[in-house]
C-alpha cells in the first residue's frame, strides 16, 4: 500500500512538473512571438489593412506580409491587451518592430497612403506617377512612368478608346503619348492595390467620358481630340485664374491666324524636363519641337493633363484682338495688349521693374 502510495505521489509530482514546464515553455514561446519578429531589420513592409478587417484577419495579413511571425498570438495579445481599436489603411511596418509597436501604430491610423487619389489639373505624367506611387506605394515610379510609354499599353488604349486616343499619339516627336490623355480628378478604387495599368486606363477612360458632350463641336470646327488636348494643355498651364482661360485661348489662336510662333514658356520648360519659376534666355534656345520659342504652331502634344474649364476654353475662345499677355508675378493678375508696344510697356511695370527694386 505505502509503495502504491509513492507511486501516485510520484505521477503526481511528474504531471505537475511537466505542466509547469509546459507553461514556462508556453509562456516563453509566447513571450518570444511577442517580441520583434527580426529586432536587427531594416525591412520596411508596406501592409494594407481593408476596412472592415477584424483582429484575426489582421493578424493574418501581418503574419502573411512576414510583419509578425504568428498571427493567432497577434490576434490573442490584441483582444486580450483591449487594444481592439486598430484603423484600417495602408501602413510601413518592419520585422524589427514588436507586437505593442505595431499596436501603436495601427491604432494610430497614421498610413502612408490616401484613401483617394487627387490628380490636379495641369499634372504632368510625371507628376501624375508621383501621386500614384503616394496612393499605392507597392508600386515604383519607375514602373509607372515604363507603363504609361509603353507602346503595347499605349495601342491596347488606342484600340479600347478609338473616338480619344488615337494614331496622332504615336508621332515620333512627342515626348510621352499619353501626356494629355489622363484626366484630372479624384479616383478611388475597390481592389486595395490596383496595378499602374489599372489606373492609368481608368484615366483615360475619364477623359474619354469627359470629351465625350464636346465631340459634334469637334466636329464642327474640324479639330481632333489630340489638336484640342494640345491647346488646352497650353491653356492650363498659363491660366491663374478660370476667367482668364478663354482670353489666353483667343491670344493663341490669333497668333496661330498671323502665323506667328506661340511662345509660352511652359512649352520651354517641358522640352527642359524641369519645373522653374522663369525662363532664362538661354533655356529658349533648347533644341525641341516642344519649343514654341523656335517653332510655329502647335507642339507635338499636350504638356499637361487639362480639366473641364481649358477644354471649354479651347473650343470656345473669347474673340479678341490680343495678341500678348502677362502675368504679374506677385498677383496673378493677367495683362493682355494687341500690340508688342502694349504688351513691353506692361512688362516694363509689372516685372523688369519689380525685379529692379
Amino acid at each position: 500500500m505505502k509503495k502504491k502510495g509513492k507511486m501516485i505521489t510520484l505521477i503526481i509530482a511528474a504531471v505537475v512538473l511537466v505542466l509547469v514546464v509546459l507553461t514556462f515553455s508556453g509562456y516563453f514561446y509566447v513571450k518570444s512571438q511577442l517580441d520583434a519578429k527580426d529586432p536587427s531589420s531594416k525591412e520596411k513592409i508596406i501592409v494594407d489593412i481593408p476596412s472592415g478587417s477584424n483582429i484575426t484577419k489582421i493578424g493574418q495579413i501581418l503574419e502573411d506580409d512576414g510583419v509578425v511571425s504568428h498571427g493567432k498570438i497577434f490576434s490573442f495579445y490584441v483582444k486580450y491587451s483591449g487594444d481592439t481599436n486598430l484603423q484600417a489603411g495602408k501602413y510601413e511596418l518592419s520585422p524589427s518592430m514588436d507586437t505593442q509597436k505595431i499596436v501603436d501604430t495601427l491604432q494610430k491610423g497614421k498610413t502612408v497612403a490616401p484613401d483617394k487619389l487627387v490628380i490636379p489639373e495641369g499634372y504632368t505624367l510625371d507628376q501624375i506617377a508621383d501621386k500614384i506611387v503616394e496612393y499605392n506605394p507597392k508600386l515604383k515610379k519607375k514602373e509607372v512612368l515604363s507603363v504609361m510609354d509603353d507602346p503595347d499599353f499605349v495601342n491596347q488604349m488606342i484600340a479600347k478608346y478609338p473616338d480619344t486616343v488615337t494614331k496622332d499619339v504615336l508621332n515620333d516627336q512627342i515626348k510621352h503619348p499619353l501626356e494629355g490623355y489622363l484626366y484630372p480628378a479624384t479616383y478611388t478604387f475597390k481592389e486595395s492595390n490596383p496595378s499602374a495599368e489599372e489606373i492609368i486606363e481608368e484615366m483615360i477612360k475619364a477623359t474619354d467620358l469627359n470629351l465625350a458632350p464636346y465631340r459634334d463641336e469637334m466636329k464642327k470646327q474640324n479639330k481632333s481630340v489630340h489638336e484640342v488636348l494640345t491647346m488646352s494643355s497650353l491653356i492650363e498651364k498659363e491660366a491663374t485664374e478660370n476667367v482668364d482661360r478663354k482670353k489666353i485661348a483667343s491670344v493663341f489662336y490669333n497668333r496661330l491666324a498671323q502665323d506667328m510662333p506661340l511662345q509660352t514658356d511652359p512649352t520651354v520648360l517641358y522640352a527642359l524636363g524641369e519645373h522653374k519659376s522663369r525662363v532664362t534666355y538661354k533655356d529658349l534656345e533648347v533644341d525641341s519641337p516642344y519649343n514654341t520659342y523656335q517653332n510655329k504652331g502647335l507642339p507635338p502634344g499636350p504638356i499637361s493633363n487639362s480639366g473641364t474649364s481649358s477644354i471649354e476654353a479651347a473650343l470656345y475662345p473669347e474673340q479678341t484682338d490680343y495678341l500678348y499677355f502677362l502675368a504679374d508675378p506677385d498677383t496673378g493678375k493677367v495683362y493682355f495688349s494687341k500690340t508688342l508696344d502694349e504688351h513691353n510697356e506692361l512688362k516694363e511695370k509689372y516685372i523688369t521693374n519689380k525685379k529692379s527694386s
